[in-house]
């Protein structure tokens, strides 16, 4: 059995990797560039990969392959149909991240609602020593309690914030992008009222044909002026240039970022033209990435291979 493993980096070396050499022979890459993929996965009967492409091109060459495991929740990097019709079995991995991704948005969203940046900076740079009081609040902030969070994406993430942010005294609102009706313990609202009511949106949905270019510049336009936008979700939700706009109008107070459309980022982004931290807050997509969340996840690929070998599903 050969098993290939195309990005070894992607879930870092700082911690104890399962033992995949058990399985049989194991070849691992640090990196792997797209066009490098079809040569190293030739002779391959497992594939663990990440964000290197899964179709045609890439494996028509590789007649051995049976598994795929994909080091994450998201598939959409696969092409599922060709992997059907090889009758290559293709395995995720869900929840591993949960409480990361969520620790994460409220890291973000208290950052910037705090106004964080200005605060830490005020005092570093020794204007705190001059000021005749204790105190000093110059830019205002408020209470979470009493808000309104909107939520697109009520999976499990989402479930999830959503506890949180009730927690700490929210009214927690939703927007499904699939208009499928079921019960929740939160309010549902067309796009229009759930715009203009939240005072924080954060997205947590997956990237479809409802998703993508969502966040457009009317839906920026229908948001409050004090409003907190927050993306965990997938880049390509929001059209980044119609977010730059509006944070560099005022139609929003603020956004952090984790997922861009393009990663890493392009030197010609528009949000790069945004340099004050305390109204955009951008991460390298390092949500999910708790060394908790990362060492879980690869447990849970060895055991989809070992499942896989020893089941043959």
């Amino acid at each position: 059995m050969k098993i290939v493993m195309l990005e070894r980096n992607n879930v870092g070396n700082d911690f104890t990797m399962p033992d995949f050499a058990s399985f049989g022979e194991l070849t691992v890459y640090e990196y792997t560039k797209p066009e490098e993929v079809a040569a190293r996965v030739r002779d391959a009967d497992i594939i663990i990969m990440n964000k290197m492409p899964m179709n045609e091109d890439t494996l028509k060459d590789a007649p051995n392959v049976k598994l795929i495991c994909v080091t994450a929740t998201g598939t959409d990097i696969i092409d599922h149909k060709y992997c059907e019709s090889r009758g290559i079995v293709v395995k995720n991995v869900k929840g591993y991240s949960t409480e990361t991704v969520v620790q994460h948005t409220f890291a973000s969203l208290f950052y910037l609602y705090e106004k964080l940046p200005f605060y830490d900076e005020y005092v570093k740079s020794g204007e705190y020593a001059k000021c005749p009081t204790f105190t000093f609040f110059e830019h205002y902030f408020n209470e979470l309690s009493g808000k309104t969070w909107g939520i697109v994406g009520l999976g499990e993430i989402g479930h999830r914030v959503a506890e949180v942010a009730k927690a700490f005294g929210c009214r927690v609102i939703y927007y499904s992008t699939t208009g499928v009706e079921r019960p929740e313990p939160y309010e549902k609202k067309e796009w229009a009222e759930f715009l203009k009511e939240s005072d924080i949106v954060s997205v947590h949905a997956p990237l479809n044909e409802n998703t993508r270019g969502l966040f457009n510049r009317e839906a920026f336009a229908e948001m409050k002026k004090s409003a907190f936008f927050l993306n965990m979700g997938r880049g390509p939700i929001v059209v980044e240039e119609d977010l730059a706009n509006a944070l560099e109008t005022g139609e929003i107070a603020g956004a952090a970022l984790d997922v861009l459309a393009k990663e890493p980022i392009l030197e010609s982004n528009p949000l790069l033209r945004i340099k004050d931290s305390g109204k955009l807050f951008i991460t390298p997509h390092i949500a999910w990435a708790s060394v908790e969340a990362r060492k879980r996840l690869m447990d849970e690929v060895y055991l989809n291979v070992e499942t896989f070998l020893s089941s043959g599903r």
